[in-house]
């Protein structure tokens, strides 16, 4: 079983972003993600409604890192710290060493390749760092967007369920992309 510890926190950088530690210090711009009718888009779940709401969003993300059983990143623009964006893993399967990665950007900054740098740098250090064997993303099956940026990155889509789940008063279907490692030597199993 994989045996986590994210303290302290991996700070990851690239040759334009640093991916930090979310903290309170972020609330407005968590709002802002989890609240705007585009961002949110593709993402079914419910808005925030107030900064409360963003306050215990994040609150989450933290007691998740404490207890290693997740992970994310807010994607930062060298030589500032706003947050334009977060990635990381959650939904953590220990015991099969996998886990499902998600992220979101500001719309101000897609079509850029800046997913793309932090994706590819997120995913490798899923697979050298926490020793991963697969990584695993639920798409909503109409993110074209992120569907491609999947498989740019070596993702395969392995399922797709019909209807898997209501959300908003109607079904709608997921779409499940994966990838496995390409470093197998660096797995160790207890």
């Amino acid at each position: 079983m994989l045996e986590l510890n994210f303290k302290p926190f991996p700070v990851l950088e690239t040759d334009r972003l640093i991916l930090r530690q979310i903290t309170q210090a972020y609330v407005n711009e968590m709002f802002v993600f989890r609240s705007d009718e585009k961002l949110m888009q593709y993402v079914d779940r419910p808005r925030a409604k107030n900064i409360q709401d963003a306050a215990e969003h994040i609150q989450k993300v933290t007691e998740s890192e404490n207890s290693n059983d997740g992970i994310a990143w807010g994607i930062t623009l060298k030589p500032s710290d706003k947050l334009i964006g977060f990635i990381g893993f959650w939904r953590m399967e220990k015991e099969n060493y996998r886990s499902e990665i998600g992220y979101m950007l500001h719309y101000d900054f897609q079509r850029k390749g800046i997913m793309q740098e932090a994706i590819s740098k997120v995913v490798d250090y899923g697979f050298k760092e926490l020793k991963f064997h697969s990584i695993n993303a639920n798409v909503n099956t109409s993110n074209e967007a992120s569907i491609k940026l999947l498989e740019k990155n070596n993702f395969v889509r392995e399922a797709l369920f019909k209807e898997d789940y209501f959300f908003d008063g109607k079904f709608l279907d997921s779409a499940i992309y994966c990838i496995l490692t390409p470093y197998p030597e660096l797995l160790t199993f207890k």
